[in-house]
């Protein structure tokens, strides 16, 4: 069975991540607390950002595509509503892949546990809203 995907609703749910990532790390928001506990220091500089962002586009499209996939596999097997089965879905998979990883590397980094905690509520954040998206509008 290949997995029917509505590629609109990915489109706009990796347009979503980039909207969650740059209220996420504003400054006002959780950005600064980001830069200090990361160990990151601002160049002010646009070309800087220019790389991570289209890394972010590809890999966000990748997750929301990934998402949509199991969403309608998980609708396929279970029945019920189709937003229901994405988000169930999407915190699963946040839970046993995302959460589950971060925190595995970010211990090994010796990374802050405030930093880990962060970025995976900015994951839960960012895949629950795309789950919505995906959810509304099912292939």
């Amino acid at each position: 069975m290949v997995p029917e995907i509505n590629y609109i609703a990915v489109v706009l749910a990796t347009l979503s991540s980039m909207v969650v990532g740059s209220i996420w790390y504003t400054p006002k928001v959780f950005g600064t607390y980001w830069m200090k506990a990361a160990n990151i220091t601002h160049t002010g500089e646009a070309k800087d950002a220019v790389r991570p962002i289209v890394i972010t586009v590809l890999v966000s499209f990748v997750t929301a595509w990934v998402l949509a996939g199991s969403a309608y596999i998980s609708w396929d097997f279970y029945g019920g509503s189709f937003f229901v089965n994405s988000l169930v879905t999407a915190i699963i998979l946040w839970a046993g892949f995302t959460a589950a990883r971060f925190i595995t590397h970010d211990a090994f980094d010796g990374r802050p546990t405030g930093l880990t905690v962060l970025n995976v509520a900015h994951e839960f954040v960012t895949i629950v809203i795309m789950s919505i998206i995906i959810g509304v509008w099912p292939a």
